[in-house]
């Protein structure tokens, strides 16, 4: 199964590093990566998608992170 997540964080280096934990466990990068302004916190933010094959059934209560 192919496992899919969007990180998203703050402008701030923990965007990069909670997207290098990812690619550290074996997650890929998908498309490109994102960038608003969040008007109601008045800060930019990031987005990235990532994907992992995983030798899994998918369920709804899977934890995607821990994959």
């Amino acid at each position: 199964m192919l496992a899919y997540r969007f990180l998203t964080e703050e402008d701030t280096s923990a965007f990069c590093h909670k997207v290098t934990a990812a690619l550290a466990k074996g997650w890929s990068l998908h498309g490109a990566p994102t960038y608003a302004f969040d008007g109601k916190a008045g800060v930019m933010r990031c987005g990235q998608a990532v994907v992992k094959e995983v030798d899994a059934d998918y369920a709804p209560s899977m934890k995607l992170g821990e994959l």
